[in-house]
């Protein structure tokens, strides 16, 4: 009897602990230095505003609380990497949270991509969702690219879709793209494996949750591909001397809580070089 007391205690702080962990945001700042030595011009960086895994069915953060973090943030540009929800009936909780990014006001404007969640929904519930973007003026990529001239350097942003689904195609994601610095924002990072005839410079993704249970090692993230083989979890990380970066995320799928790990919202300074040569785009 004494012995299952024990075991119900510990699993009752185990919850306690874990539900708390997931209202103890991290704000993380990356400062992401050009490559072999090039300046950016004034040298100033490309503010970069990075929010995964919204799973607004666990999320412990309101939309007050996230604006109350952000409001005294200088913000350039927005990135949201999917998995915002996976249930027609929490929609609508993403429209406060929409309004918040946009009232940051990024000066180069906001843009998504959909998570293996998102698209658990039913055709014409997705379809509610991606109106939802379109109405706040996120530019929603399905495997497609945008530019943005920064002072006379190309930012490409390349949208590729999820991976896990099996739903990127990277030549539609490159298509068109042109010489400039390439800004890829993805959902699922194992797709880096897969890109070794597509240049990018940098790299946005999420999907792992740095393991939501990281205790003590994430064991249940092996089946969600090689990068957990290779300890790539979270954080920033170079293969093949391209460097991209894992999100914890900001909400929690399946039980509301988190252990050796916590929310994250990540702030990327990008030092673009003034000038940029021999790019190859893909």
């Amino acid at each position: 009897m004494m012995t299952v007391l024990l075991i119900l205690l510990a699993l009752s702080l185990f919850i306690y602990v874990g539900n708390k962990n997931t209202r103890s945001v991290i704000m993380n700042h990356i400062d992401l230095t050009c490559e072999n030595g090039l300046k950016t011009k004034n040298n100033s960086p490309l503010r970069v505003l990075h929010i995964s895994d919204l799973h607004l069915e666990n999320i412990s953060i309101s939309p007050e609380q996230l604006y109350e973090k952000l409001k005294m943030q200088s913000i350039d540009l927005i990135a949201l990497t999917g998995d915002f929800l996976d249930r027609k009936r929490s929609i609508p909780k993403l429209l406060p949270y929409l309004q918040v990014f946009k009232s940051l006001n990024p000066a180069f404007g906001m843009y998504a991509v959909f998570g293996n969640h998102d698209y658990v929904l039913r055709k014409e519930d997705l379809k509610q969702l991606k109106d939802i973007f379109t109405d706040n003026d996120v530019k929603l990529l399905r495997n497609e690219n945008d530019q943005i001239d920064m002072e006379g350097v190309r930012l490409n942003i390349i949208g590729i879709d999820d991976f896990s689904t099996n739903r990127s195609n990277l030549k539609e994601s490159y298509d068109g793209v042109k010489e400039g610095y390439n800004l890829v924002i993805t959902h699922d990072p194992n797709v880096v494996l897969s890109m070794n005839d597509y240049h990018f410079d940098y790299m946005l993704s999420g999907h792992f949750h740095g393991g939501q249970i990281h205790w003590p090692k994430p064991y249940h993230l092996v089946k969600m591909g090689k990068l957990v083989k290779m300890n790539m979890v979270k954080g920033l990380h170079t293969y093949k001397e391209k460097r991209f970066y894992i999100s914890e995320g900001l909400g929690q799928t399946g039980i509301n809580i988190r252990i050796g790990s916590r929310p994250e919202l990540t702030i990327h300074n990008v030092h673009i070089p003034h000038a940029i040569h021999n790019v190859k785009a893909g």
